[in-house]
């Protein structure tokens, strides 16, 4: 069997480092190990218009935002088909089928969604688009008959239920459709990366993110004002490491060689980390670190965002393709789907008795 990936992202704006501690940066290891027979990486613009179908020039900008991050982090459009979802029909037409085998109690239980959902407010103004968002992912994942899908640790619930329809599929129509993995980032502060506010989730609704594309001024502001240990209220106080933003970032980005380069008096994270829960050790001084270590990480991601964005007229050329091969491999797949419903009737001739 081949080894495929599909992964992709919501044009809901420009990424941001959560996204890519959560999901980028391992695309990019697991699309450079060679180990894929196939990478499908997918603009998610029909998912994004569920709850911004009022403004949809929204989402058409935000197409381009969401490639040039892809390109920026370092996905190879040699090694990786970046598509966008809408153009597509196919995974339209493969949702509309699962949907017969989902229920909305089923759906009511995903915890992404009811989080979701009371996220932006909707209680009882669901849009129906919205509401059908994980069935609409197991079209997407199914269609590239994805063995793997590397995302954060909040989807994991989405991909349960792609497998439960996978397995309804197959149970009622014939092994048909191929079972996804998950695949989790391997340092486990990379999970869910935190707000800079310190809420659970970084999100751009929330305005709590530090952008791939953000300028070094910029990171640096955010980062000056990280919200930290509230109890570590002077330098002399013992703080807490576990639930500290400042540390969790330091957790997911910080290398070795940073402490000789940046605070040579500490040998490693460790090290800095007991010394900030005895005491003897400022916020102020913890966040500089981490601003170098941030600055050094996402500057060659911005230098090279600001090289595609100077070529424009081949990022359009690289979705344009990629959109093109993408819907020729989901077309094989709804083939395959509708032979096994049998209302392929044209082609099998499913209508004769």
């Amino acid at each position: 069997m081949k080894k495929i990936i599909l992964t992709g992202d919501r044009p809901t704006g420009r990424l941001h480092v959560g996204h890519y501690a959560g999901s980028l940066k391992e695309r990019v290891l697991l699309q450079n190990t060679g180990n894929y027979d196939e990478i499908y990486i997918m603009i998610a613009d029909a998912q994004a218009l569920t709850d911004n179908a009022e403004h949809p020039e929204r989402v058409r900008q935000n197409i381009k935002e969401v490639a040039l991050d892809y390109l920026a982090c370092g996905i190879d459009p040699e090694k990786a088909t970046i598509f966008i979802q809408s153009m597509v029909p196919e995974l339209t037409e493969l949702t509309f089928y699962y949907m017969n085998l989902v229920t909305v109690s089923r759906v009511q239980r995903n915890p992404t969604v009811k989080s979701e959902i009371k996220q932006r407010n909707f209680e009882a103004s669901i849009p129906v688009g919205f509401f059908c968002y994980p069935i609409s992912q197991a079209a997407d994942i199914t269609a590239f008959r994805a063995t793997a899908v590397p995302v954060g640790e909040d989807q994991l619930p989405m991909l349960e239920q792609c497998k439960e329809i996978v397995h309804k599929f197959n149970s009622v129509y014939g092994e048909t459709l191929t079972e996804p993995e998950i695949v989790l980032p391997s340092n486990s502060a990379c999970l869910r990366l935190p707000g800079i506010d310190g809420k659970a989730k970084m999100s751009k609704s929330l305005g709590n993110c530090i952008y791939l594309s953000d300028e070094p001024e910029v990171i640096q502001e955010k980062i000056m004002s990280m919200f930290t240990d509230p109890t570590h209220l002077k330098v002399s106080d013992p703080g807490h490491v576990e639930g500290n933003p400042v540390f969790t970032y330091l957790d997911a980005f910080c290398k070795p060689e940073y402490f000789a380069e940046f605070l040579p008096e500490y040998q490693n994270l460790d090290e800095l980390k007991e010394h900030y829960q005895r005491g003897g050790l400022g916020d102020m001084k913890v966040k500089r670190f981490l601003n170098h270590v941030m600055q050094t990480e996402l500057a060659p991601i911005r230098e090279r965002r600001q090289m595609w964005e100077q070529r424009l007229p081949e990022v359009y050329d690289i979705l344009k393709a990629g959109s093109m091969s993408a819907r020729e491999t989901a077309a094989k797949t709804l083939a395959d789907v509708r032979h096994a419903m049998q209302i392929d009737y044209f082609e099998s001739k499913n209508l004769e008795m």
